[in-house]
């Protein structure tokens, strides 16, 4: 018994690890959700930090927090920030669904961290001062989910996007065939393919950034139920401009607060543009996988860069491993957006009770997606080769370049014209100089396969 302490909350006594900063109500969290063994996300638990420091900060600047219990408060908060006592957060992500044990961990870590450094703060009479579980947890969950989006996400997207823009200067007068269906389309260039990559990632950018514009707009003030009990009138402005502060990010107070407690809408918005960012990223990665496909029997359009074998009984195989990786990863997301959007409809009456795994969810998307997006631009984009060859001997012999005849012959004959060259396996121009009655000069000219990639007539 000499590894415990003996602790004391509402219900009763506690016995904790003696070495343990955490308190009576951690420990009862720890024992009641034994479920998945996965903490809060470190994210998260700095989040809540940056809550306290200018909760903290703020409730001093009203004059209801002595000055020395805010500077414990706010160096313990620093630390957090900084990832220090990481190992004291074992609260399980599957636990009480307003966050509150998550939220006293964090209270009575602080509390502990301050009693080592010699001043003794309350986790509820101080810490939570002017505060609830019920507007800590949404407001950390706006505040960690936009710094990672700030900090993480969108420089790995930016990172990508300028890896295509290279790539795609590059490939700027490479002719492939197009395809429809999985079928041979009239030609593009390999740059317009990578361009079409690069616009969709600056869309899905964009749309970020919209959504981290209603993040910034948090819940804090608005205590149990929304109305602002036991919080001073002010307390939600001076806490916004300590944030502002601390984090260096323009958050706003949300007006009607009961909003950002009894819903997770703005979060379930995120979560819904994050899954745009994975079919994005799954788009890219399936297109890689296919022009890398055979390499004797498949399209072989592109090599991607051999990065390890690929088979444990197949000498020389490699496969297109970080597509596959991506591809997971997009799979992955599009489940968590799902469980997002079923805890999004969680809220009765003042309070949302799926927050925990809303914000865990939402934070574990903006992990993966960050990964994935770096791997696919140095691992993939970067470095795969062109097989230039292939490339230009299927495009010149496609029979869909027939297509660029039709405004001169009509459809019909040119229909007539593919066929032939499919059942032959002739050239489209030799058979369409023999049947169109063209000259061979004005074919080569309208069927210019590079021509043919910037459109228009001919």
């Amino acid at each position: 018994m000499s590894d415990f302490r003996t602790e004391k909350d509402s219900l009763g006594e506690v016995k904790v690890p003696a070495d343990a900063l955490w308190g009576a109500q951690t420990q009862r969290a720890v024992e009641n959700f034994p479920v998945s063994g996965q903490p809060m996300p470190a994210a998260f638990i700095a989040a809540v930090a940056q809550v306290k420091r200018a909760a903290a900060q703020a409730n001093a600047s009203l004059g209801l927090l002595d000055a020395n219990l805010r500077d414990a408060i706010v160096e313990a908060c620093e630390q957090l920030v900084q990832g220090e006592f990481a190992d004291q957060f074992p609260v399980d992500r599957y636990q009480t669904g307003s966050g509150t044990s998550t939220n006293m961990n964090v209270n009575e870590v602080i509390s502990g961290i301050a009693h080592q450094q010699g001043t003794e703060v309350h986790p509820n009479d101080h810490v939570n001062m002017s505060q609830s579980s019920n507007d800590v947890i949404p407001t950390a969950i706006h505040v960690s989910a936009l710094l990672a989006l700030r900090d993480k996400l969108l420089p790995a997207l930016s990172h990508l996007r300028g890896v295509i823009y290279e790539r795609e200067a590059e490939l700027s007068g490479q002719v492939k065939t197009g395809r429809t269906h999985l079928m041979d389309a009239m030609p593009v260039t390999l740059g317009q393919e990578l361009r079409t990559w690069r616009e969709q990632i600056a869309a899905a950018e964009k749309r970020l950034e919209a959504a981290m514009a209603e993040l910034a707009a948090v819940p804090q003030g608005g205590t149990a139920v929304g109305t602002g009990v036991n919080a001073a009138s002010e307390f939600a402005g001076q806490f916004i401009k300590f944030l502002k502060a601390n984090t260096g990010h323009p958050f706003r107070s949300l007006e009607h607060k009961f909003v950002g407690q009894s819903a997770v809408d703005a979060p379930v918005a995120l979560s819904a543009q994050l899954r745009g960012v994975a079919i994005v990223l799954t788009k890219i990665a399936n297109d890689l996988r296919w022009m890398n496909s055979g390499p004797i029997h498949g399209l072989s359009e592109i090599s991607l860069p051999a990065l390890q074998p690929g088979s444990s009984i197949m000498p020389g195989k490699v496969n297109p491993v970080i597509p596959e990786s991506v591809a997971m990863v997009g799979a992955q997301v599009m489940g968590l957006d799902n469980a997002v959007a079923i805890a999004g409809q969680s809220g009765n009456f003042q309070l949302n009770v799926m927050l925990p795994l809303v914000g865990a969810n939402v934070l574990d998307m903006i992990t993966l997606l960050t990964g994935a997006s770096v791997i696919l631009a140095d691992k993939a984009l970067k470095g795969f080769t062109v097989n230039a060859d292939n490339l230009n001997e299927g495009v010149g012999r496609n029979p869909v370049l027939v297509t660029a005849l039709n405004p001169e012959i009509g459809y019909t004959l040119a229909a007539d014209i593919a066929k032939e060259a499919y059942r032959t396996g002739r050239p489209v121009i030799d058979v369409a100089e023999e049947r169109s009655g063209l000259s061979r000069k004005r074919l080569e000219e309208l069927m210019n396969p590079l021509k043919l990639t910037r459109g228009g007539l001919t």
